[in-house]
């Protein structure tokens, strides 16, 4: 998997590649940005869906793919749907994907244009050939982020309910499907924290990359938001959720784990933005690699090792 041992005399819990960004804003011919993407191991290498703006700034979803999860060949023309569990849906557009294996396929999930915002699900086996499913959801929502295996017996997946503009509010719910069509049960698992606890995730919170289950239970990256007086202000924290019951929250981080610090994350399309959507990880050289949009411009990737990740989680919780 990527990794950079590191820097010395850095103490942080999570450290930057040092030649970040990994994909630039112009790295297709069409691009205006290219960020909030997600990434898998695929056949020995990496695969991965990434978000494309066009310099129409349209947004949609491309196939890419890597031998060491760092330099990315990207298709120049989105990916293109077949019907799968649903006849097609309207699609106005497509953006900020996850990617998860289950069972025996990958599952993709994405904000999908349908009269507003909603969870968007489809399926691959090759990263060639896409089927897209019904909505899990009705307008408006977003962070749709499904787990990578059942969890007593249903498939799960979190979302964050939200509106049809620039969201000024969002809580992280939990939502169960027993045939990856219909979906309900549908319970809250945090909310956006008051502002004297932890201000930098005050305003609204979501989910980031696919949940890693750990001995604690499952381990959630999520994104967290202020509304400063020069506007939105996103960074990273981290909680631990219970491994059989995931809408009760076990851990979770005060301070958060990254924040817009650099002028890649400082400066672009939005400034001051780390958004989370993909996770490698590997529990014996504990190892954990993070990939995140940085100012809706770029992909980054951050490094860290998993046990002070979790170390952190429990120790910095609110």
């Amino acid at each position: 998997m990527p990794w950079q041992d590191q820097p010395e005399g850095n103490n942080d819990i999570i450290w930057r590649y040092t030649e970040n960004p990994i994909i630039n804003r112009y790295d297709i011919p069409s691009s205006n940005s290219i960020f909030n993407s997600a990434v898998v191991p695929f056949e020995g290498g990496y695969a991965g869906v990434f978000r494309c703006d066009n310099k129409a700034v349209q947004m949609n979803i491309f196939a890419g793919f890597s031998k060491d999860g760092i330099h990315w060949d990207i298709n120049h023309e989105p990916i293109i749907m077949q019907a799968g569990n649903t006849q097609m849906i309207e699609s106005a557009y497509k953006y900020d994907p996850r990617v998860v294996f289950i069972e025996d396929r990958y599952w993709i999930t994405w904000c999908n244009g349908y009269h507003g915002p909603t969870i968007g699900i489809g399926y691959t086996f090759d990263f060639k050939e896409f089927f897209q499913c019904e909505n899990a959801f009705l307008p408006f929502n977003r962070n749709g982020v499904l787990f990578p295996e059942k969890i007593n017996g249903k498939y799960a997946m979190l979302s964050r309910p939200s509106d049809n503009g620039h969201t000024p509010f969002g809580d992280i719910y939990i939502s169960y499907s027993p045939d990856m069509k219909y979906w309900g049960e549908h319970r809250v698992v945090m909310k956006a924290t008051p502002f004297e606890e932890s201000a930098w995730q005050c305003t609204k919170i979501g989910a980031g990359p696919i949940p890693i289950l750990t001995d604690d239970g499952w381990l959630m990256i999520y994104h967290g938001v202020i509304n400063t007086c020069n506007g939105f202000r996103y960074a990273m924290g981290t909680a631990i959720l219970d491994k059989d019951n995931p809408d009760k929250v076990k851990y979770r981080t005060r301070d958060y784990l990254l924040g817009p610090a650099v002028d890649y994350e400082m400066v672009g399309d939005v400034p001051n933005v780390v958004f989370p959507c993909a996770a490698l990880h590997d529990f014996e050289q504990d190892k954990l690699a993070i990939y995140y949009g940085a100012a809706d411009t770029a992909v980054a990737l951050a490094f860290g090792k998993l046990s002070n990740v979790l170390e952190f989680t429990k120790q910095n919780s609110l």
